[in-house]
């Protein structure tokens, strides 16, 4: 099932569940003595301001992700605590405090407890019914996601066997990535114990494999002398949007970052999940939004005297715009207030800026110690190309070139870049190689501890030192 549809449809589900669970707490309620004085009309109007609150909670919960291949118990919670939350929010919101203090525990107010379980109850069904059909349509085939198995022993195979014996995980398994070369006369099968799967191709290859075969899912089950391969996979999926599980024996290579997708007892261990709710994500992304239009709109008088400080001072546009490298490898143009004197590159080609670099013009100066010149980049953020907070983006040239020099360099570009950064509260300008080594270390260490709370801590350490000049 497509993505979409499988939205489309919990969305409907969630509007009958919603309407019918409202409609009959009301009827509950007059049976009860408890009759709310409203028109039909009214009641449909409120109604639908509880449908959209519903959604809008549900959507920041990540109750609209896709969950074919995971359990049903675990949606299922995910939708009592978004309920839970949800009516604790309604019933603080229509408190009347003088009238509730004096009576804390009217029956009429102690009926939420009912709406709670009838929202439990009818959206919980209506979820678990379509999880049912859709679980019905991968034991079928239907919406399977392309997964390829690197491996080239009994447990490839064995790996392979389960995928196809267990369609509901989601998987399609299109055959096995060995170590070995390339065979010039075809790809000879694996075999194991009567078993043959076919092999796509060498394991140097599975970038190229990845893209060939459209895969989603790589799954990663090699022999004991193998193991210390696990590394190059990782670094050869690196900077592609696919999943990398791996099988649970080679849990202790990668202890401490990853989370175990479990169904039918069939374990698989996710490496490098999501650290960050999808939640808190949603909100980081509405941060982003709301921040960006407050900085671009409230502060416009001042981009203004910037801008005519900039063409008083050196020749050239008041912008600068340069290709960078984002989220999954997108290129990207990044704006930026001109601080440097027109085609500053021309003669030195890409090079990292220093403390004291000839380029920077007069204002430009004062620009970068304020930290002025990155505002502009508040229309990357209002356009999602990046955040607030996260890794610095890097020029295509220099990320190519790093890729090959520092290891899991390409994690860096799992998140949205960001106009500030926990590298950059940490370290100074890039100016060598070492450097750069040094802020992917912190780079890595934001993307594996990604919150708000982290967020709001580098928001915070960065205000203070443009408010104190303490940039460069």
């Amino acid at each position: 099932m497509p993505k979409s549809i499988e939205r489309i449809l919990l969305v409907i589900s969630d509007f009958i569940a919603i309407h019918a669970t409202f409609f009959c707490w009301v009827l509950l309620r007059s049976r009860l003595g408890y009759a709310v004085q409203l028109t039909l009309q009214d009641l449909l109007v409120v109604s639908f301001i509880l449908y959209l609150y519903w959604i809008l909670l549900f959507f920041f919960f990540g109750l609209y992700r896709s969950w074919y291949a995971q359990s049903r118990f675990d949606e299922f919670v995910a939708l009592l605590k978004a309920i839970s939350l949800g009516v604790v929010i309604i019933f603080l919101l229509t408190m009347d405090l003088r009238q509730d203090i004096e009576n804390p525990f009217p029956l009429s107010r102690l009926m939420i407890f009912s709406y709670w379980l009838m929202m439990v109850l009818f959206t919980g069904a209506g979820r678990m019914y379509l999880r049912t059909v859709q679980r019905k349509f991968l034991e079928r085939g239907i919406g399977l996601r392309n997964a390829i198995i690197v491996g080239d022993g009994p447990k490839a195979v064995d790996l392979f066997e389960q995928v196809k014996r267990y369609p509901a995980l989601g998987y399609r398994a299109l055959g096995v990535v060995t170590f070995g070369e390339s065979d010039p006369a075809g790809k000879p099968d694996v075999r194991s114990a009567g078993t043959t799967v076919p092999r796509l191709g060498s394991a140097s290859e599975l970038d190229q494999l990845i893209r060939k075969y459209d895969v989603q899912e790589v799954l990663i089950a090699l022999e004991e002398d193998k193991r210390q391969r696990v590394i190059d996979i990782i670094g050869m999926c690196n900077g592609l949007d696919v999943n990398l599980k791996i099988a649970p024996d080679l849990y202790d290579i990668v202890v401490g970052q990853v989370r175990t997708n479990q169904i039918y007892g069939f374990p698989l261990i996710e490496i490098f999940p999501e650290i960050m709710p999808l939640w808190e994500r949603r909100v980081k992304r509405l941060i982003d939004i709301i921040v960006s239009l407050i900085v671009i709109i409230g502060f416009f008088p001042i981009w203004v005297l910037v801008a005519v400080a900039i063409k008083l001072d050196s020749p050239g546009p008041v912008f600068y715009t340069q290709e960078r490298v984002g989220r999954h490898g997108t290129i990207f143009k990044i704006i930026k207030f001109r601080s440097m004197y027109q085609d500053a590159e021309a003669r030195t080609g890409p090079v990292w800026a220093g403390k004291k670099d000839p380029r920077v013009t007069r204002v430009g100066r004062i620009l970068r110690k304020l930290r002025i010149d990155e505002f502009p980049q508040f229309i990357n953020v209002l356009k999602g190309e990046m955040s607030l907070v996260g890794p610095r983006p890097e020029r295509p040239y220099f990320v190519e070139k790093l890729k090959k020099e520092i290891p899991y360099y390409s994690r860096r570009l799992r998140v949205r870049p960001g106009i500030t950064g926990w590298a950059q509260i940490k370290h100074e300008y890039d100016q060598s190689l070492d450097d750069v080594r040094k802020k992917v270390q912190y780079d890595l260490y934001y993307i594996e501890n990604m919150s708000l709370r982290m967020d709001l801590k580098i928001i915070l350490s960065t205000i203070y030192t443009v408010l104190t000049g303490k940039g460069q």
